[in-house]
């Protein structure tokens, strides 16, 4: 009682240490992240002063994860998304700019266009009633977010709206475009131009001395001559921020020892076993796989892959047990074999002569929700079940086949006498291809599938092979807890080792392999590991220093020891990073150069003959093709040839694989059409389908955009 009556005394000094803990912890936080409190944190991007706010991004980025089902990852949906919304501010700005929009009966006839092939929108006569779409729409409102059928999807008034907003968007930007197009043409000169590019022609006479005449150990690229390349092409050399990491892989993967004793626990399921029963007290035997009747239960208790009750073809087979798995007789075993990532224990259960084609007839009757049912199905599971009872029925009793036709909602097949013709391999419903292989001919009953209910009759079977009936208790090859612990532990290790050590020298003693690894700070994939944002984020934390080192868990792989080894910001590209492009490029002038210096002769035969060279010939040539024989592409060559006059000789010519001297030795003139309108048309066809990429490049170039990405959600 003492020591509580001294605590309350004392509770208002505790309520302040705790309080300045807490304030410290924040300020903190602050220190090691200033942006913690940033308007930016709230905020994805800000795009010609507009903002893309975080919470609204995060859920258009979820809903579209939902529309695609998982198929791509979460950084992945961040970009397109952001994309989309980046897209949706430039282009609103010009049409709010232009004022483009869409009016009432705009939107009515657009929306017919659109609806106007559903049934749910049509009258009796088949023709687009506006009444029932203002009705399915005023519908939607009165379910307050709950859904209605429409063909075969549903939807509620919140994605009715999103649908009429892309409509409506489409409609704009078509609009938008339209008006660009309108302004965009081709003139007569520009037509002529084009035809002349390709219908005159000229021959020419040339010698080329190759830059390989003069060894690269000749010519000396310095730090200068690098910078001063870089000023002339500065936009070559600009390079995002960037971090290079190494790192080393610990892998959970099976070990020798796991993957025996996978095999012991599978050839262990064989036998039976003796187990104690509670309840009775006494001592039960549990069939093993040599004698359990059930073997589908037993399959599917014991083994990480479902039983597969059918029959199947040697195409069908594991690649790798195929000939030892047709050999084997009925109740006889294979295995255990690795197959993939499982090892698995096979059992023959039945081997049969099985056709490979078959002929059935069917009558199908479908059910509201089954596949491909439009909206005139009206009848439950139940209902078409018992109605395909009723026709199996009135056809044993002696109704032909033939005449209950009319039931079957499978039109298709009605139009050859409800004939199907199919091969094994083909996509049928898996129930409707059992009944068909594994029946005889003169078979006829109710088969249920997604589609409906089928009365199927099997009229042929064709190509007689083998197929096999086959039990297999598979097992996942996983790594044990205690190899798990061990590659924990080695990992462990080795980054306190890391601390004091060299990660090289670490690695090499332990036997692994030092990956390199470069990226930028919106990157999500390491070759080999998949997306690993976490990575990415930790190189580009403020906090992330070179030389420090972390490890990461990889989901589905085991760990990583990244260690980073070197940071480079946004901006000019270094001078060693920037020699790797610039320096061949400045050794070709410099070689250029000297070649120039070293021709002194005035005719292609002497400059040749001086050079150690032979004169060569190029016939035809044209400003569309800028190849020239024996040389590979040469523009500046090409160019050249057409400014010059028959009989005359070029300076020299600084081209793509050397120095060039050209003698035009004759010009062929196209002949003047009297008619350019085919060459305009086309011409404006190929600029008119380029406006839309190219004007929405030239305004996001143009655009101001502060991407917050790598400081908000990525």
């Amino acid at each position: 009682m003492a020591i509580l009556n001294k605590i309350r005394q004392r509770s208002l000094i505790l309520i302040l240490v705790i309080a300045l803990a807490l304030f410290a912890f924040v300020i903190q936080g602050v220190i090691d992240n200033p942006n913690a409190f940033s308007d930016t944190q709230g905020v994805i991007a800000t795009v010609n002063g507009k903002d893309i706010e975080r919470i609204d991004f995060q859920q258009k980025v979820k809903n579209y994860q939902d529309r695609v089902g998982g198929r791509i990852s979460s950084t992945q949906a961040m970009n397109a998304i952001y994309n989309q919304e980046l897209r949706k501010i430039i282009m609103e700005s010009q049409y709010e700019t232009l004022g483009l929009s869409v009016e009432k009966d705009e939107m009515r006839d657009l929306l017919k266009n659109s609806v106007q092939s559903y049934p749910e929108f049509q009258d009796e006569n088949g023709n687009f009633d506006v009444n029932r779409l203002n009705a399915f729409i005023a519908n939607l409102k009165d379910l307050n977010g709950e859904a209605a059928p429409l063909g075969n999807s549903l939807v509620n008034y919140e994605s009715w709206a999103i649908y009429e907003d892309n409509i409506a968007s489409n409609a704009i930007q078509q609009s938008y475009y339209n008006l660009i197009k309108a302004g965009v043409g081709t003139t007569i000169a520009e037509a002529e131009d084009d035809y002349l590019a390709d219908a005159k022609n000229v021959d020419i006479r040339f010698v080329q001395i190759p830059y390989t005449t003069i060894a690269d150990s000749l010519v000396e690229v310095t730090s200068a001559d690098v910078k001063a390349y870089m000023k002339d092409h500065e936009d070559q050399f600009k390079a995002d921020a960037s971090r290079e990491v190494v790192y080393v892989e610990f892998k959970e993967e099976a070990s020798v020892a796991d993957e025996d004793a996978i095999k012991a626990e599978l050839l262990k399921l064989k036998g039976d076993t003796a187990e104690y029963n509670e309840s009775s007290g006494n001592t039960d035997t549990i069939p093993g796989f040599d004698t359990v009747k059930d073997v589908e239960a037993f399959i599917n208790s014991n083994s990480d892959v479902k039983y597969d009750d059918s029959f199947l073809r040697v195409a069908q087979l594991p690649a790798v047990a195929k000939d030892s798995l047709t050999a084997l007789e009925a109740g006889q075993y294979y295995g255990p074999y690795k197959d993939g990532e499982y090892f698995k224990l096979s059992k023959m259960i039945a081997v049969e002569q099985m056709p490979d084609t078959v002929n059935v007839r069917h009558i199908l009757v479908p059910f509201v929700g089954g596949q491909r049912a439009d909206a005139s199905v009206t009848k439950t599971p139940e209902e078409a079940k018992k109605t395909a009872d009723s026709i199996l029925a009135q056809i044993k009793a002696g109704t032909k086949f033939m005449d209950l036709l009319e039931l079957s909602s499978d039109k298709v097949s009605n139009e050859k006498d409800g004939e199907i013709e199919f091969a094994y391999n083909a996509g049928m419903a898996p129930e409707f291809k059992a009944f068909s292989f594994e029946n005889k001919v003169g078979d006829i009953d109710v088969v249920g599938t997604s589609f409906g209910y089928h009365i199927i009759e099997i009229l042929e079977q064709k190509s007689m092979n083998s197929a096999y009936k086959i039990g297999t208790l598979a097992r996942k090859i996983e790594p044990s807890d205690q190899t798990l612990q061990d590659v924990f532990n080695k990992m462990s290790k080795f980054e306190i080792a890391a601390k004091d050590g060299d990660f090289q020298e670490l690695a090499k003693e332990r036997e692994l392999t030092v990956k390199p690894i470069t990226f930028k700070e919106l990157d999500e994939n390491i070759p080999g590991l998949g997306a690993q944002r976490q990575v990415v984020r930790w190189a580009f934390e403020d906090g992330t220093d070179v030389g420090d080192y972390k490890n990461f868990p990889i989901s589905g792989f085991g760990f990583i020891v990244a260690k980073l080894v070197e940071k480079k910001e946004e901006g000019p590209m270094s001078v060693e990073d920037a020699s790797i492009t610039a320096a061949p490029e400045i050794r070709k002038e410099k070689k250029a150069k000297m070649i120039r210096e070293k021709i002194t002769a005035t005719t292609i035969d002497d400059i040749a003959k001086n050079q150690g060279q032979s004169p060569r010939t190029a016939a035809a040539l044209t400003l569309k093709n800028t190849t020239l024989a024996g040389a590979g592409a040469e523009p500046m060559v090409i160019g050249a040839a057409f400014g010059l006059e028959q009989g005359k000789i070029s300076k020299p010519i600084d081209g793509e694989k050397g120095v060039y001297v050209i003698e035009v030795t004759k010009v062929t003139d196209a002949t003047a059409l009297d008619n350019y309108t085919p060459i305009i048309n086309r011409l404006n066809t190929a600029l008119r389908n380029s406006v839309q990429t190219k004007v929405y490049q030239a305004l996001e170039e143009a655009a101001d955009i502060e991407d917050n990405r790598a400081k908000t959600v990525y």
